[in-house]
């Protein structure tokens, strides 16, 4: 079983990365979030995770060993594969992905392509008590259901728009800690000036 690849990055693309260690190249998939710590050329560290199908062997790298961990918890609900985990933690940091589950929010799962209605509960079923120590959970966060709602109003009203979704989310977190009473159109005048 590989736990850890170290070499160069031969190749790098957002979905996967090719790892060459002493003139070996291995194929490696990995997320958004990992794919953006790595470059091209550079020596890398990476956990990996394998995966033995009947038709393949497959890899998959993180850059952090949390990462791996919240991977192989998503790919333990029935219904969630490899690829799928993966796109989930391209598309949200793990403390959103914590947050989603212990606050019952399939709705934010269900943003994430290939993630249905049925497979959204199914991760919040099963991995309610195991991803507590994912969050970054204070009580100031537990009031956090309404901040959600302002922010996913702000972004999706953005969206429409044609600003990136990843960019307002990251500068809607910041008002949002500053200015936790904030409303909806406050919101989204304040992203707009920031972009």
């Amino acid at each position: 079983m590989i736990f850890s690849l170290q070499g160069i990055v031969q190749e790098l693309s957002p979905a996967y990365a090719v790892i060459n260690v002493n003139g070996v190249g291995y194929y490696v998939g990995i997320s958004l979030q990992t794919s953006q710590k790595l470059t091209q050329g550079k020596e890398v560290f990476l956990y990996i995770q394998q995966i033995f199908r009947e038709d393949a062997q497959l890899l998959f790298g993180f850059s952090t060993l949390t990462e791996k961990e919240v991977f192989n918890l998503l790919i333990s609900v029935n219904g969630v594969g490899a690829v799928s985990a993966l796109i989930l933690l391209s598309y949200l940091e793990i403390p959103d992905i914590a947050s989603a589950v212990l606050n019952n929010q399939s709705v934010v799962l269900q943003k994430v392509k290939g993630i249905g209605a049925k497979t959204a509960e199914r991760i919040i079923v099963d991995l309610r008590d195991k991803m507590l120590k994912y969050s970054d959970i204070n009580e100031s966060s537990l009031n956090n259901v309404t901040d959600n709602k302002i922010k996913e109003e702000a972004i999706s009203a953005l969206e429409v728009l044609g600003i990136s979704r990843k960019m307002s989310e990251k500068i809607a977190d910041k008002i949002i800690k500053t200015n936790p009473e904030i409303n909806v159109e406050t919101l989204v005048k304040h992203i707009l000036k920031s972009i």
